[in-house]
């Protein structure tokens, strides 16, 4: 079963080692998915919305949002974000009968990174 909550915040970034329009700063309302994989405890949850939540908040919005985010990531981009997202968030969120699952980051409406717990233990070429 998978158990999913979303989340929203506006921040500013610019990608120093990309030639094209996303060089420059500019900004973004990025939407944030957490999703865990697990069983259903002996309360009926996976885990409770208000502890993902609070977890989420904590360890990722607050510190992203209205922030210049090439403070925090050399090279900001979606797919570097998620993960940044994942290192701060696993260990809270793992549990006997859950684990981190997937982490989105959107940009726009249009474009989002998706970072897989598959991702994280594959090996690269």
């Amino acid at each position: 079963m998978l158990v999913r909550k979303e989340f929203t915040f506006d921040a500013a970034h610019n990608l120093v080692r990309y030639h094209g329009k996303c060089e420059a700063l500019h900004g973004h309302t990025y939407r944030l998915a957490v999703e865990l994989e697990g069983a259903p405890d002996e309360e009926g949850m996976v885990l409770d919305f208000a502890k993902l939540a609070q977890v989420v908040r904590e360890r990722v919005v607050s510190r992203l949002d209205h922030a210049y985010i090439n403070e925090l990531i050399a090279q900001p981009t979606a797919e570097n974000i998620a993960g940044w997202a994942w290192e701060r968030i696993e260990a809270e969120l793992s549990c006997s009968n859950c684990r981190l699952y997937r982490v989105e980051v959107w940009e726009t409406p249009t474009s989002c990174a998706v970072l897989r717990a598959d991702d994280r233990t594959e090996k690269r070429p």
